[in-house]
């Protein structure tokens, strides 16, 4: 209650500072949905892992601690295996049980893709060695309805044309699904459906990797979304979410199901297809860093979009303290200074282009914005611009030969 000045005294009160800083939320959380080698272990059920070892002793292991008889890998068990095995931090584990698919059925409506919803946290989603049309859709029409994640698509294991730009990459959800079931081998030139927004981005091929359930059997060829994760994880604490997931190395991998070359790398990546590369000498690498968005799109590179999936819920989990305050010009002069303190750091860790703060971003929070009627409809509205890092993707080196002796002149 407020303070009454009757009694001569002194009176301390307690001012409340103007800034009210605003955090960047973390983006290195991944859900994977599969199914699990013991496929009755925690059914839809969505369970934080923190480790491998702990993923083995839910959905791996028995009471002993040994592996029962008959459980073997799984492309879900491979996929978290190849998270951690890139530094992934934290992942939440949603086993769909044997025979489980994405979608859920009957009056199950918590089921499969579902549980993710209220997963704040999640910002990387992928449902490994899922590879039908309906599959993509049920995956990114998750993340272009929850707009804080993305999501990291599979392709097929198998293809029926070796030749990777033979076919081109036209089908649609719907076409892809009338044409043929799940499972017939897909066409290479095939990718997922298009997102507009970029909430999805698609990797081709698998990689051969250690069997994770039993080691001593060799290797097997493991969807690269759960490795793929565990880079963009990775990336995020080493560099920053505004660093391309590219030309990294996909650790825990040996090698790739299918060598692509240059040549069929140049049509694949116009169609928004990432390519997992073998090198001479070296171990798989990421080499490509495009989203299912149209190749014109403002959206087409991946640390693009989950730059500003980041930026976009920072501000507004940051800014959850304007809802009920008196919609002045105080609080526009607040706002414009907490987003911008935001901002500015960004700018300075490099998340942001710009020789100047002008340049990096703008925040605009004042009587243009907020209009009587505005206020009167009781809102506040405040209009956000920033300029985010895209990857060189391209590097061109212009090499001439001149005559020796000969200035050059400018």
């Amino acid at each position: 209650m407020p303070i009454s000045y009757l009694t001569p005294g002194i009176y301390v009160e307690e001012v409340p500072a103007g800034s009210r800083p605003i955090e960047a939320l973390g983006t290195s959380v991944a859900a994977f949905l599969g199914v699990a080698p013991k496929s009755n272990a925690r059914v839809h059920e969505a369970v934080a892992v923190d480790s491998f070892e702990e993923f083995k002793r839910i959905y791996v292991l028995d009471d002993e601690g040994e592996i029962p008889p008959g459980v073997e890998t799984t492309d879900l068990a491979q996929a978290v295996a190849g998270f951690f095995a890139n530094l992934g931090g934290r992942c939440y584990v949603v086993n769909l049980g044997a025979g489980g698919n994405l979608a859920g059925t009957g009056s199950a409506r918590r089921q499969g893709i579902r549980l993710l919803e209220d997963r704040d946290e999640v910002a990387i989603v992928a449902a490994p060695g899922y590879t039908s049309a309906v599959d993509y859709e049920i995956v990114l029409s998750h993340c272009e309805l929850m707009r804080d994640r993305v999501a990291v698509l599979d392709s097929p294991l198998t293809v029926e044309d070796s030749d990777l730009l033979k076919e081109a990459a036209t089908a649609s959800v719907a076409k892809a699904a009338d044409d043929a079931p799940a499972a017939k081998p897909a066409r290479a030139g095939m990718r997922a459906a298009q997102s507009d927004g970029g909430f999805g981005a698609y990797y081709y091929p698998w990689v051969t990797v250690p069997n994770a359930v039993h080691p001593a059997r060799g290797l097997v060829n493991a969807p690269p979304s759960g490795h793929v994760s565990g880079v963009y994880a990775r990336t995020d604490r080493l560099r920053g979410v505004h660093k391309a997931p590219a030309n990294e190395v996909v650790m825990g991998a040996v090698n790739v199901a299918y060598q692509v070359t240059n040549i069929e790398q140049g049509g694949l990546n116009q169609r928004s297809v990432n390519v997992i590369r073998m090198f001479s000498g070296e171990r798989p690498r990421i080499w490509g860093a495009r989203t299912l968005a149209d190749a014109s799109s403002e959206w087409r590179y991946v640390n693009v979009r989950r730059t500003f999936c980041m930026i976009e819920e920072s501000i507004a989990r940051g800014t959850r303290w304007v809802v009920f305050e008196p919609n002045d010009q105080l609080l526009w002069r607040r706002i414009r200074a907490n987003v911008s303190a935001f901002l500015r750091r960004l700018w300075r860790d490099g998340a942001l282009v710009g020789r100047t703060e002008e340049e990096a971003f703008f925040v605009k929070c004042d009587e243009e914005t907020n209009p009587p009627e505005v206020i009167d409809a009781g809102q506040v509205i405040a209009v956000i611009g920033v300029a985010v890092v895209k990857p060189a993707e391209f590097v061109i080196f212009r090499i001439g030969h001149h005559a020796a002796g000969v200035e050059k002149t400018e």
